[in-house]
Order: C-alpha cells, then structure tokens, then sequence
C-alpha cells in the first residue's frame, strides 16, 4: 500500500499490551531508520482484552518480556517495576489515543505511529500506567508530530473508541491471525514474522514462553517489497 504522500505503508494489527507486537514494530522501525527508508505504519487495534473477555494477565506479559528482553537487550525492556496498583489495567485508552491521533489535525499516520512507539516505550522501558488519560496525553506531549492539545479534545469526545471497536470486530474475521499482524502492498501478510518461540506448557498452568530464535530478516525483505512497489 502506498499513501497519497507516495510513502509506503505497512498496516499492523496489534495490541499494545503485547510484547511480540512491539518487538516486531521496534524491528520494523529499526530497519527503515537504518537504512533511511521513509515509512508509515497504519495501526489497527487487536485488542486482546476485547477477545479474551479480560485484561491481559500480567504473568503471561511478564516471562514473555523476560524471554524478549534476554535475548534482545538493546531494547531497553524490563520488567514492570513500578506500584503493583499502577499496572494497567487496560490497554484500550492508549489504543483509541493511536486511532484519533491518525486525524490530520492531530497527527496524522506519523503521529499515530510516533504515539504509538512511545506509548510501548513507556509501558515495556519505563514502567508507566498507560490506562490512565493523563499519562497518555503527558506521553503525546513529548511526540513532535503530535497535537496533544487537539488529541486530549478528541478523546474528550469519545474519538477512537468507535474505531477501536470496530477494528476489534473485523479482526474476528479469518484474515488477521493475531497480535501482531503485518499486512503490505503485493499480498505481503505475516503474523509474528521473524519470532521461532513456543509455551512449554499453558500460561495459566506454570507454563513459559521460549524463544528459540528470532531473525530480523523478515523486516528488511518487507521494506524492499514495498519500495519497489512505490
């Protein structure tokens, strides 16, 4: 997909609750950086606590951010270290704030990505509660392609929350498998790329993740694909 902008787009479907989805967006991101390659990333929400009827239990984010953040340092990841009252709750206010933000008067799709990186950095790096309002428009404070001004009269209004929902019934469909989700121009679609991991047994059982491998290939290969499309 190419914007009228004429710059590729890669839309994702995740949560931000979801540590795969953030290693592969860091991946992504980290990949477009390093070589110069403009991009942008359209965000849909996969909002697992809409699907698992739940918040997304902290003992199943924990060891997969233990199992990321080892093999991966130079993410800057650790475990939540901050009040145990203050861990959030819900992912659902910082995944309406990446949707309003998409409005050209608040940001645009940079914006909305810009949002949505600091919005992980602060959960996964700085132990931030990211359910609470004020904290996420503290956090669009400090995107510069962010009107946190105009954001914080759009989610006063409720923007976001319709997309949020919407998105989160289009992805029962068979189409999107997960969080995350990438799709691109040429029929590119992969869910979790690059991840070889595995639950040695279920979460809720004792069970822990394993990653055995992980190859940022797969960023690199999607980024030539798109840019020869454009």
């Amino acid at each position: 997909m190419v914007t009228q902008s004429g710059i590729p787009t890669v839309t994702v479907w995740s949560d931000i609750g979801c540590p795969w989805a953030s290693l592969a967006l860091h991946t992504l991101r980290a990949a477009a950086r390093r070589r110069a390659l403009p991009l942008l990333i359209d965000h849909r929400a996969f909002p697992l606590e809409l699907f698992n009827g739940e918040p997304t239990p902290k003992f199943i984010v924990d060891p997969e951010v233990m199992a990321i953040a080892a093999r991966l340092p130079e993410l800057g990841w650790r475990l939540w270290n901050g009040p145990a009252s203050a861990y959030p709750v819900t992912t659902l206010p910082a995944l309406e704030a990446v949707q309003a933000a998409k409005d050209p008067a608040i940001g645009g799709l940079r914006g909305s990505d810009e949002l949505d990186e600091a919005l992980r950095r602060a959960f996964y790096a700085d132990s931030r509660c990211i359910s609470v309002h004020a904290v996420i428009l503290d956090i669009a404070r400090q995107c510069e392609h962010v009107d946190a001004g105009a954001l914080a009269e759009a989610l006063a209004r409720g923007t976001g929350r319709a997309e949020v929902y919407a998105q989160w019934r289009t992805a029962e469909g068979p189409d999107v498998q997960g969080s995350p989700h990438l799709f691109a121009g040429g029929g590119y679609a992969a869910h979790n790329p690059g991840a070889a991991f595995t639950w040695t047994g279920s979460p809720y059982e004792g069970g822990l993740p394993r990653l055995d491998d992980y190859s940022r290939a797969w960023a690199d290969e999607l980024l030539d694909t798109i840019h020869r499309e454009s």
